[in-house]
């Protein structure tokens, strides 16, 4: 009994640790990219070892699935993209900026945000 409760508890973490690997680290560059595509963008700064990154990680593939070719959705592990982070001065995670179409930064956010809250702030941004 004792190995089936290892073996399920086991099961759930790397099912919770895929999702964070969702979505890639963004770069400099693939953030660049998205804020000159002329679509809102929300770029989340957290870690893939942070418990309030890991349950926003399902949230952000999600929409970024739904909203593929509307809007930008990006996650920067601040660990692997140290400048990155440095640049947006980036000091708690998770951090999520939202840029209106033309780049421009239009809200902070620290803290985890469920799906309706970060929708809310991309229609906020011109989500359409």
């Amino acid at each position: 009994m004792h190995h089936v409760i290892c073996t399920l508890a086991m099961m759930f973490m790397l099912t919770g640790l895929s999702h964070a690997a969702d979505l890639p680290s963004a770069t400099d560059a693939s953030l660049l990219a998205a804020l000159a595509s002329g679509r809102p963008t929300v770029a989340d700064f957290g870690a893939r070892t942070c418990i309030p990154c890991k349950k926003m990680a399902p949230i952000l593939s999600e929409l970024d699935r739904e909203y593929k070719g509307k809007a930008n959705v990006l996650f920067t592990d601040v660990h692997e993209g140290r400048n990155l982070a440095a640049n947006y001065r980036i000091q708690m995670i998770p951090t999520q900026i939202f840029f209106d179409a033309t780049g421009k930064e239009v809200k902070r956010h620290i803290g985890f945000m469920d799906k309706a809250d970060i929708l809310k702030e991309l229609k906020a941004a011109g989500l359409k």
